[in-house]
């Protein structure tokens, strides 16, 4: 019996001179401000990456013309340790809202008895992205191919922080 082929887990740490609280607030609270803004599925360019701080949050792009194309979703809220959200976009830089579909990225972040935290970032089951098909790697022609998972930002206001 065969299975299908798995693409394996990317893993990456780095050690921050923050302690835990201003590390995962960073991370998260401020996600657009160091996500690079060349990795977006919209048409319009990015103007930010959000990442709403709750479980069952969205995680999403803005465009500067605010419209908001959706990513994936908070699975996992564990302020300030440990965070774990949804990656719905395809191999082919399109958004899939099937969770069947969905990788997964874990950060968890601990305290340095040297001081400082150290961020570990999880990114498993990027098989399920491909499910079958080649992998596009991104551009911004492909990016634009995304862009019918992308909405108008709705009038009604965010739920708070």
């Amino acid at each position: 019996m065969s299975s299908a082929p798995t693409v394996p887990t990317m893993t990456g740490t780095a050690t921050v001179a923050l302690d835990v609280d201003r590390a995962f607030g960073f991370f998260t609270e401020f996600f657009g401000s160091w996500w690079p803004t060349d990795y977006h599925i919209g048409q319009t360019e990015m103007a930010d990456a959000v990442l709403e701080p709750r479980e069952g949050g969205r995680w999403y792009e803005r465009g500067v013309d605010g419209t908001e194309c959706d990513w994936g979703r908070v699975l996992v809220w564990e302020p300030p340790h440990r965070f774990v959200v949804t990656w719905q976009i395809s191999g082919r830089w399109q958004y899939d809202d099937d969770p069947k579909h969905a990788s997964e990225i874990e950060g968890p972040l601990q305290r340095r008895p040297s001081g400082g935290t150290l961020v570990e970032l999880e990114h498993r089951h990027l098989d399920r992205l491909l499910d079958g098909e080649p992998f596009a790697p991104p551009s911004k022609k492909v990016a634009a191919v995304g862009a019918p998972s992308c909405k108008p930002s709705p009038a009604l206001p965010r739920a708070p922080a």
